[in-house]
């Protein structure tokens, strides 16, 4: 006898049933439903993305033959493809997304997540932005066009470096360019964005100056600009010059008057320059380099989603659908760097998962296994003599 549930349902306790009944309750997502609730496709989606479900057909056959048991999953009966299918592409997808937000944020005020990696000296807020495009087939996808025989969506990403991961997500047309986003996001002054050379905004780099939002980007090639003066370049670094500029193009002087920095760093392992402007005139040019090189951090978090989880096949041809699959991704992903960060195994989150796909219906205590997970329990427990207390 074993008394520990499965892995994968000790994973679906962490998200509140509570807060999710009142989320479906808010977006009507069980109105009209006759017996297949949105929390057994929660769970089927879930399990789609942990166990690398490539079809509606994978995800209802794997948890029909898990053990036979579906009631530790809170789920009464075997999903049908048919009915999981009509769910994806008719209930809202919003309530994947809010619930993923919710969970984010209980999340970090329990300080499940970790530490940030890189130590600064600064208490800003660090943030960076970046887009990733999934490309899909248009034959399927005709709703995301995107190129002549060529379909695809972008995922617009901005991600907290206190614990790598995202603070606002838009799932838009390919078609939209990365500057339409800077308008949408709502930080905080002090906030410094860490972001590539596709945002550049002169109109709202002038805006986030006047909030106190701070911004460190590649300059523009074409860009003409003078020198204000220059500021002393520190010894034995990778800096190879530091100034105080003012725009000087027609319509750039006009959308952004301020006074900005240009810091040029030599990259030693690409060898080449990298042409940096910021606002912030008070940081040392080392850690204006340093936040920037700290933007790969969101190349990494693109990498570790495509690699392991389900957001470049999908089992939904609806636009729906696709955004109901990508935001249980990135539950998937939150459960994920909350397992990594408990773990004291010391393996990487690529390894983690792959081992936790394996393992979904091993019935072992969750933290004993992201302990030690090669360690297998006996099946049966060895038997206890009792005592009776007699004289």
């Amino acid at each position: 006898m074993v008394k520990s549930a499965s892995l994968f349902s000790q994973l679906l306790k962490q998200i509140p049933r509570n807060d999710f009944a009142a989320l479906v309750k808010k977006h009507q997502g069980e109105r009209g439903a006759k017996g297949f609730t949105c929390w057994t496709q929660m769970t089927a989606m879930l399990f789609c993305q942990m166990a690398h479900a490539d079809s509606l057909r994978d995800i209802c056959n794997g948890l029909a033959c898990c053990l036979g048991k579906l009631a530790h999953l809170g789920i009464g009966r075997r999903p049908s493809k048919s009915n999981l299918s009509y769910a994806n592409a008719r209930r809202p997808a919003a309530i994947f997304e809010d619930l993923l937000w919710e969970m984010t944020d209980r999340f970090r005020t329990q300080g499940h997540l970790g530490p940030r990696k890189h130590k600064f000296r600064f208490k800003n807020k660090l943030l960076s932005l970046d887009s990733t495009t999934i490309s899909l087939c248009l034959n399927l996808f005709p709703w995301a066009e995107f190129r002549r025989a060529k379909g695809g969506v972008k995922a617009h990403v901005l991600l907290d470096h206190d614990d790598y991961l995202p603070s606002y997500v838009l799932i838009s047309e390919a078609k939209l360019h990365d500057s339409k986003v800077l308008k949408l996001l709502k930080l905080q002054p002090g906030s410094i964005v860490a972001m590539d050379r596709a945002y550049n905004d002169y109109r709202q780099f002038a805006r986030w100056t006047e909030d106190g939002i701070f911004f460190v980007t590649r300059m523009k090639d074409n860009a003409v600009y003078e020198t204000i003066h220059d500021l002393p370049v520190p010894t034995n670094r990778n800096i190879l010059s530091d100034e105080v500029i003012r725009l000087t193009g027609s319509q750039a002087q006009k959308k952004c008057p301020c006074f900005l920095r240009r810091v040029v760093v030599w990259d030693r392992e690409n060898e080449r320059e990298i042409v940096l402007i910021t606002n912030h005139l008070d940081f040392g040019a080392t850690t204006i380099g340093a936040i920037y090189k700290e933007r790969w951090q969101i190349e990494l978090f693109f990498k570790a989603l495509k690699q392991n989880l389900k957001v470049r096949s999908f089992v939904g041809t609806s636009e729906n659908a696709l955004r109901i699959q990508i935001w249980t991704a990135l539950i998937a992903m939150l459960l994920l760097k909350w397992l990594h960060h408990l773990s004291k195994a010391g393996w990487s989150l690529s390894n983690l998962a792959t081992m936790l796909r394996l393992n979904l219906f091993t019935y072992r205590e969750l933290a004993d296994w992201l302990d030690d997970p090669f360690n297998t329990p006996p099946l049966l427990p060895m038997p206890v003599q009792l005592e009776l207390g007699l004289p």
